[in-house]
């Protein structure tokens, strides 16, 4: 023990000389025009790439002037509230149809959507003793771990793991779209065995099975789903299936496939990015925030005690003590965030369903108090409004997914768009990404070992 204590108190040093060491002048940024995050000084992205795949709007030019509007997203052209109305409308599932518009350009006919299914249900096949030696060995509570890890491994049984040719790329993408949903269960299975001691239970897909319908069947002992549920699920897939090439998973994706490396380690790379909790886990910050809330504001209808616990919140005075109201605001959308409004209307059936109408009214009541709350508290560049991340760990709450698997839900949609993405990069792009970074550092003569202190 005295060891490792030692060690511990070497390894406190050696961090407190990096800190002291690694720390740059937040002047030098605005001194060189540094763009942080690759954001202008307005919070507009910096352009580095075109992309045919998805766009989002966010503003409109109005006498030479750049004036907000209510968020609209398109992917390969068509707006994404069309595609789900329409899917709603036929009383159909559509997030195969969404990948399938994603990765080819084009909604699909009814024979086309078939055939894609079926091919789908082929390349949702796992390797032989996957599930015992890959996913049930070395279990544990991180999903994104577990499932970036399952897809390396993946990459450990193609036979033509390097051939960058668009066929083999897209073969990969597909078998790696069909397997998200049963490494996301599988791996969460294993987890609640081992961890928590449930009673393990592994349910092997049905043929052609809708992927929305599929996480619920195989998460569940019984099988068993309302209608809704499903559908609401399978909205919540469609929404976050590609959301423009800037952000953060999406990127890297591009980034990594630039450098000419095979499709698991893109993918795997995505993984990573995501499951950072400035990207893929805001709905779980959400979800902590609003159970704080619950906690202590008694009286959810009273809208003067609920402004004042955002109060507290945005002083640093609750929650986190971030001074932030997660699921309020987004790096692009100002007036709204479509996924948002699309999603609320089935959020607040769903509510009904459940019985949890109170909850959503708090919900609702904090959407609309917490961009005015904030607009007294900053100087805003741009508006803010609820982003998806507000409701959609709402709604994975009320169909009682765990949270473990929040983050993971989101890639076994996000998948889709990076798969395109990663297509586009090697049709398009044959150069590394590599931004420039401008040096600091002055120069230092060199000491001899034996003259350093």
């Amino acid at each position: 023990m005295a060891s490792i204590r030692t060690n511990d108190h070497r390894i406190q040093e050696l961090a407190d000389t990096c800190i002291n060491k690694g720390n740059i002048d937040k002047d030098l940024y605005s001194k060189y025009n540094v763009n942080i995050g690759l954001r202008d000084l307005n919070g507009r992205g910096v352009l580095t790439g075109l992309t045919d795949i998805s766009e989002i709007r966010q503003n409109k030019i109005v006498d030479g002037k750049t004036v907000p509007t209510d968020g609209k997203l398109f992917y390969r052209g068509i707006n994404i509230e069309d595609i789900i109305a329409g899917c709603y409308r036929d009383n159909r599932l559509g997030f195969e149809e969404v990948v399938y518009l994603l990765l080819f350009g084009k909604l699909p006919s009814r024979q086309e959507l078939d055939d894609f299914m079926e091919l789908l249900s082929d390349s949702r096949v796992l390797p032989k003793h996957f599930v015992r030696d890959v996913i049930l060995k070395a279990s544990g509570k991180d999903m994104m771990t577990a499932l970036a890890k399952a897809v390396l491994t993946l990459a450990s049984y193609d036979h033509d793991v390097m051939n960058l040719s668009i066929d083999n790329v897209l073969r990969q993408c597909l078998k790696l779209i069909s397997l998200f949903p049963l490494l996301t269960v599988y791996s969460y299975q294993a987890y609640n065995h081992y961890t928590n001691g449930a009673s393990l239970f592994i349910h092997n897909p049905e043929r052609c099975e809708p992927t929305a319908e599929l996480l619920l069947s195989t998460l569940r002992e019984d099988r068993r789903f309302t209608q809704l549920e499903a559908q609401v699920l399978d909205m919540a897939l469609m929404l976050h299936a590609e959301h423009g090439g800037g952000n953060n998973s999406t990127f890297t994706t591009c980034v990594v496939t630039s450098s000419g490396t095979d499709t698991y380690s893109a993918i795997a790379a995505a993984l990573c990015s995501l499951k950072g909790p400035k990207h893929g886990g805001a709905n779980l910050r959400v979800m902590g925030m609003m159970n704080e809330i619950m906690y202590n504001v008694k009286d959810w209808a009273d809208e003067d005690e609920i402004s004042a616990y955002l109060n507290k919140i945005l002083s640093k005075e609750a929650y986190d003590r971030s001074g932030l109201i997660y699921g309020i605001g987004h790096a692009v959308y100002s007036i709204s965030d479509p996924r948002a409004r699309v999603f609320k209307g089935f959020v607040e059936k769903l509510a009904v369903e459940k019985g949890v109408t109170d909850e959503y009214g708090l919900y609702s009541r904090i959407e609309r108090l917490a961009p005015q709350i904030i607009a007294q508290h900053r100087k805003m560049y741009k508006g803010v409004s609820a982003n998806v991340d507000f409701y959609s760990g709402f709604v994975y709450k009320m169909m009682g997914l765990p949270q473990e698997l929040y983050t993971p839900i989101f890639a076994v949609a996000r998948i889709a768009g990076w798969s395109a993405h990663r297509i586009e990069e090697l049709l398009n792009v044959n150069k590394i990404i590599r931004p420039a970074y401008m040096s600091v550092c002055n120069e230092t003569p060199y000491v001899d070992l034996k003259d350093r202190t």
